[in-house]
């Protein structure tokens, strides 16, 4: 038992997940104030970039996803390193970030807090609760959100968190009493949105009746598609909730720039305990990245844009988050806002797709447990 408990603090120490992670999502229908219909403006001296809206929310087409920076993909980038990205992203026009308390755990908030802090009134920031960071496990008892809310506020240097997700299901507490626990926080000011993390379509149901859920995180990618099949992605169109895929490059894999030769420090990296990550599944799967990168090839573009591009034209509530801690990476991912997939050419991915076969679950088996 003791062993069992160690474990799940290590997680807590290092998961990330997410949101990879919205980057935040852009609230979506909940919330009553004035607030709900903001729009982040990009300012008159930033790049442009499209919009799209998450409910009553505009925000940039694509988001930010922070995690990495400081965790969870091996070891931490140095600070100002990290807030020079994240203030590029900015510039270029990003107007969504995503971080959790979890991430590092608590550096991640710190540093976005400080990142944003020059330009906050001009962007979106989400993150999480959800777990027990000091005992280890789940815990999204109402007196417990109330409490690690302030504890987020200060980190990020902002009076309000403007999306809120549950990191994962608590089987504890009903979700219910969870909504009613964000309601409250809304009608305070302290959160404007509610959002929800690897809930399934039965939860995020039941939440959404208490409090309207603006945005649902899970992993969703060319080679991750779940959600496609288990209703999360139907319910979310259905209600009117925005989707934010954490994960949208395969955890870095659809990049091409891993392969079965590719280690991971198993302290510092998540990826090092997954199974899609081990050396034979990262051979095994190596037909998707070749498939992405002919793709690719005859577009002037590279395997993560076109992977980045096939999300967006899933559905026009999507907001992805790609994850990334230098400024060339950034470049790659806004790049993919100027490839325009037609009807045609994501027929051919897909039925090319359907022919292959992907080896490996997207997480561990502990991981696993805390998603629905």
């Amino acid at each position: 038992m003791k062993d069992e408990d160690n474990t799940r603090r290590n997680f807590i120490q290092n998961t990330a997940i997410a949101g990879m992670g919205l980057l935040l999502a852009p609230n979506l229908l909940s919330g009553t104030n004035n607030q709900n219909k903001t729009r982040y403006d990009h300012g008159n001296k930033r790049n442009k970039m499209n919009t799209r809206k998450l409910g009553t929310m505009e925000v940039s087409a694509l988001g930010a996803g922070c995690m990495s920076i400081s965790a969870n993909y091996g070891a931490a980038a140095n600070i100002q390193d990290g807030i020079k990205t994240i203030r590029n992203a900015y510039e270029k026009g990003i107007t969504f970030f995503d971080t959790a308390e979890v991430y590092g755990p608590h550096t991640n908030e710190e540093l976005v807090g400080e990142a944003l802090k020059p330009f906050r009134d001009k962007v979106a920031i989400a993150s999480k609760f959800g777990f027990d960071i000091e005992k280890g496990g789940l815990n999204s008892r109402p007196e417990h959100i109330k409490k690690v809310v302030e504890d987020s506020l200060k980190r990020l240097k902002t009076d309000r968190i403007d999306l809120y997700y549950q990191h994962r299901v608590d089987p504890n507490v009903s979700i219910e009493d969870v909504a009613g626990a964000v309601k409250d926080l809304i009608k305070a000011g302290k959160v404007l949105y509610f959002g929800l993390s690897e809930a399934s379509a039965s939860t995020i149901r039941k939440a959404h009746a208490i409090q309207p859920i603006t945005a649902i995180q899970t992993e969703y990618s060319f080679m991750e598609r779940s959600v496609e099949k288990n209703g999360v992605l139907a319910i979310c169109e259905e209600l009117g909730i925005g989707f934010v895929p954490w994960g949208p490059v395969g955890m870095g894999y659809l990049t091409g720039k891993i392969n079965a030769q590719t280690t991971f420090e198993p302290k510092l990296d998540l990826r090092a305990t997954f199974d899609r990550f081990n050396p034979e599944n990262l051979a095994a799967n190596m037909p998707i990245v070749n498939l992405l990168n002919r793709f690719a090839s005859s577009r002037n573009a590279t395997a993560s844009q076109i992977a980045l591009a096939w999300l967006m034209a899933q559905k026009p509530f999507i907001v992805s988050i790609p994850g990334t801690r230098n400024i060339p990476h950034l470049n790659e991912n806004i790049g993919a806002m100027d490839i325009q997939l037609s009807k045609t050419d994501l027929q051919e991915l897909d039925a090319e797709f359907s022919k292959l076969k992907v080896y490996g679950g997207r997480m561990n088996a502990m991981q696993m447990e805390f998603c629905e």
